[in-house]
């Protein structure tokens, strides 16, 4: 294994999750690619909706749409973690992932316990202030629920960038997580998250490009969030 190419062993990857989507869900994305960038493992997702979802929809089902998803992919992330690890011989710390339905998309993403080397890298055609782009991601946490204790800014690529805050929930928050209301909570801070970054938040300033994706999700154990920035590409 050591002897392979990074680049196929993410080929692997993609069609791995590609196959496994298809097998839990009825159905696979139009659309999977998996690549690395410092600490992480990123797989985009594209053009995947299930009939009985688009069903759902259509009658006003979101949060049960999210549900049901959020159930399946459970176990999912879970052998896709070992996949992971096996592959590309080291260990993941956290799993990952986010739908933005409007947008047909999804991103999975695993936290390493150290980086991949890639070949050839690029550096990205535009480096904005990362300074600021924390302090952004500051200033709208704020709005929502607190200033983090910490804020990390990790550039993937080009198009993608992840930012990491630690120290984000609020004594509510927890009580409900101790209710047994982690899903509901949930559901809620992906909708009003995304409302603000994308309706009050400066990014597409600061990184000079249109945003096309914003992906969030949480780690509530480990009082951690997780922010995927998809950035339009560049022409």
């Amino acid at each position: 294994m050591k002897a392979e190419p990074i680049h196929r062993r993410l080929q692997y990857i993609s069609s791995y999750t590609g196959k496994l989507l298809r097998q839990k869900f009825g159905r696979g994305p139009e659309a999977c690619f998996a690549f690395a960038g410092g600490p992480f493992l990123l797989i985009e997702i594209g053009g995947f909706v299930t009939p009985m979802e688009e069903a759902l929809f259509r009658q006003g089902q979101s949060i049960a749409v999210d549900t049901v998803r959020q159930a399946i992919m459970t176990g999912i992330l879970e052998e896709l973690k070992g996949v992971i690890q096996s592959m590309l011989e080291l260990e993941v710390r956290m799993m990952f992932h986010d739908w933005n339905f409007p947008n047909n998309s999804g991103l999975i993403a695993a936290a390493l316990d150290r980086e991949l080397p890639t070949e050839a890298p690029k550096t990205p055609s535009f480096e904005p202030d990362y300074r600021l782009v924390e302090h952004e991601v500051s200033r709208l946490s704020a709005l929502v629920q607190k200033v983090p204790e910490e804020v990390r800014t990790y550039r993937i690529n080009e198009r993608f960038c992840v930012v990491i805050r630690r120290g984000i929930l609020v004594p509510i928050e927890k009580a409900l997580i101790a209710k047994g209301y982690e899903q509901e909570l949930l559901n809620t801070k992906d909708d009003l998250e995304k409302t603000y970054f994308h309706r009050d938040g400066t990014f597409s300033d600061l990184f000079r490009a249109p945003v096309a994706d914003i992906f969030l999700d949480w780690s509530f154990p480990n009082d951690l969030g997780f922010i995927c920035f998809v950035l339009e590409s560049r022409r």
